[in-house]
This record gives structure tokens, C-alpha cells and sequence, in this order.
């Protein structure tokens, strides 16, 4: 059975691009132009994946986003949010509400169904990847090791920790609160400097695998899956 993807926007034209460009790649489509037809379709329907657009006629994308976070029935469908917006700030509330992922207008058609074919292997539900390798690097979470290349490197323990997290989340952008609270057991208004610090450090000590740690400007890091990116 084909995995069916709903297109929640109100630009015609780029809903039916991606109408086109879904069903050549082997999806189904649905689609709505505004928040209340989108939870309507999904109420009847639950979609394998939801493209929400953040600057909806009626809700907002983060209200939609909110209310599928809230509900049972599809508080584990994958979230992709797509914007024109250059305000980081919505990101973030994008990503502390559970969206999977977060696409800027004009984007790559091609990159964004990478996108969504790397969120849709995780499974439903499948928040936690349990996978101990990515690319170059290996991690040992018994033995409190890790490995690049084959070659043991030397972690402090917040570093392995922090190494794990995004391991475990592969592919889906961490703001820095994130990583305070599930890193550093931190909550509350506090700086996230010590969050870039940290990144920066295991980075530099990740070696050939240093590119699968990215940077998202003004919002915080993720780990990707080179095979996703090819």
C-alpha cells in the first residue's frame, strides 16, 4: 500500500508540484489550503506524513501542528513545516511543538523528498532511532565508547551523551533547549552557550565524520545520515 502524504498550503501552483512530484516518487497525495480543511482530512483519514505550511488563511501552522501533537491518534505522524518566513523564532516553536522537520521557500523539490523518505524509514512512532552507526562514526552505548573510523576516540561522558541524543534523533534538528534538558537534565531560562561549546568540541573530535554534525542558524544542531543526502 502506498504511504500517503498530506500537502496543507494555499499556493496552488506549489501544491500541485508537489502533488506531481510525491506521486512520481510513489506516494499518494491529499491536500488542504488551510488548517480546519487539513484537520477535517485528517480526521477521516490519518496521512503516513503532513507538508504544513506555517503561514496558513485561518490557523496557523504551528496551531494545526499543535492540535496533531495533542491527539492520540496522530501525535506520531511526522511533520515537515514549510515557510517563506525568515523568523527563526517560528522555527523554533515549530520544533518545541514536534515538528520532524523544517523547509524554507523556495527549497528543493528533489532535497525535500530525501527529506521525507529518510523521516518515513523511521516507522511510525519511531521517535527513537536505535541505530549505533552513522557514516563513519560508531557508538558502543554499553561499553561508553565511541568510534570513527574504526578508531576508539576519547569522549567526556556529557560529550558521549550529547553524541547518543543526536544519534538517536537522526536527521531531525535539536533546538539547544532540546539538548539542555535531555543532555545537561537543565530547565528554565538559561544560556545556551555551553550547548555550542560542547558541539563545537565533539565536532572537532569526530574527525572524518565532523559534516554530519550540522549547524541549523539560530535554532540548534542535528546529525545526519550521509545516504539521505546523496
Amino acid at each position: 500500500m502506498k504511504q500517503q502524504v498530506l500537502i496543507v498550503d494555499d499556493e496552488p501552483d506549489l501544491v500541485r508540484v508537489l502533488e506531481f512530484s510525491l506521486q512520481q516518487a510513489g506516494f499518494e497525495t491529499a491536500s488542504a489550503s488551510g488548517g480546519e480543511e487539513a484537520l477535517a482530512k485528517v480526521r477521516q483519514h490519518v496521512p503516513d506524513l503532513v507538508l504544513l505550511d506555517l503561514m496558513l488563511p485561518d490557523l496557523p501552522g504551528t496551531e494545526v501542528c499543535r492540535q496533531l501533537r495533542q491527539s492520540p491518534r496522530t501525535q506520531h505522524v511526522p511533520v515537515i513545516m514549510l515557510t517563506a518566513r525568515g523568523d527563526e523564532v517560528d522555527r523554533v516553536v515549530g520544533f518545541e511543538l514536534g515538528a520532524d522537520d523544517f523547509v524554507t521557500k523556495p527549497f528543493s523539490v528533489r532535497e525535500l523528498l530525501l527529506r521525507i523518505k529518510a523521516i518515513l524509514r523511521r516507522g511510525p512512532g519511531d521517535k527513537e532511532d536505535k541505530r549505533d552507526r552513522v557514516g563513519p562514526v560508531r557508538i558502543d552505548p554499553e561499553g561508553h565508547r565511541a568510534f570513527v573510523e574504526g578508531e576508539e576516540i576519547t569522549l567526556t561522558a556529557l560529550e558521549f551523551k550529547l553524541l547518543t541524543t543526536l544519534l538517536s534523533r537522526l536527521g531531525r534538528v535539536q533546538t539547544r533547549e532540546q539538548l539542555l534538558r535531555e543532555v545537561w537534565g537543565m530547565t528554565g531560562d538559561l544560556q545556551t552557550r555551553t550547548v555550542d561549546t560542547h558541539v563545537k568540541r565533539l565536532r572537532e573530535k569526530l574527525g572524518a565524520g565532523r559534516d554530519l554534525l550540522e549547524t541549523v542558524r539560530g535554532i540548534g544542531y542535528r546529525l545526519i545520515d550521509p545516504a539521505d543526502h546523496q
